[in-house]
């Protein structure tokens, strides 16, 4: 499939409903057709992974096809200049927290970008740097993880996350989820952390989503005795 004849499907398979749904989750207007999910994944099993029309589909700031375009997208193939201006271009923070991180996490760049993401002044690259340290610590081997800086960003995480920005602050609360779900060695600090950080106050806007409570995340994750057991894949 082209990218034109991608385009002209999520026209016909575009929805005010969802289109609704989207907009209230913060999608600018005119930047979606309100494409479900599950659409969108029936053209990716056609398409597999292709990383030009991938950059096409993103280019198109058009949020269902910039969605896709995560889906097909070849990590191995992904450059550290594809992803910054992906990062850069997100429209709203279904792409931004969601399908960047994914793909970042899963590239040859993931520990490096989240660590120069999360220190932008902008709160949009800021919650995706703490997004795909989150998407990372989920599919990365624990022996390939570096216990001690991420220890020194749980620290970093206790002191500054209620200054944060907003959405940083969800996504910060996120990471100490995933450091004490997916890192063994990990999960006491982590739980410790989740315990000195309390409550975290992030408004959602006009929707029901909820910030979950991390220390009774990481404990029912305990006691599914899943606690260490990694993702094959970050996006999904």
């Amino acid at each position: 499939m082209t990218t034109t004849e991608i385009m002209l499907e999520l026209t016909k398979l575009g929805s005010e409903q969802t289109k609704k749904t989207f907009i209230n989750h913060g999608a600018p207007p005119n930047t979606t057709y309100g494409v479900k999910i599950g659409d969108l994944k029936i053209i990716q099993k056609k398409i597999k992974k292709n990383y030009n029309l991938a950059l096409e589909l993103y280019d198109t700031k058009i949020s269902d096809a910039m969605y896709l375009a995560g889906l097909i997208a070849d990590e191995k193939q992904m450059t550290k200049a594809d992803l910054n201006k992906w990062v850069k271009n997100a429209s709203w923070n279904m792409i931004s927290e969601y399908t960047v991180p994914w793909i970042a996490a899963e590239s040859n760049f993931a520990f490096e970008l989240g660590l120069e993401w999360i220190d932008s002044d902008k709160e949009k690259i800021a919650s995706a740097g703490w997004s795909t340290l989150s998407s990372y610590l989920s599919i990365k081997p624990n022996e390939d993880i570096d216990i001690n800086q991420l220890k020194k960003i749980i620290s970093r995480v206790e002191k500054t996350i209620h200054q944060s920005p907003n959405r940083v602050k969800y996504w910060m609360n996120n990471f100490i989820i995933c450091c004490g779900s997916y890192v063994n060695e990990l999960n006491e600090i982590a739980k410790k952390t989740a315990v000195d950080i309390g409550e975290v106050s992030v408004n959602v806007g006009n929707t029901a989503c909820k910030v979950p409570n991390a220390l009774e995340y990481i404990l029912k994750v305990e006691g599914k005795k899943k606690i260490g057991m990694k993702k094959k894949m970050a996006r999904c």
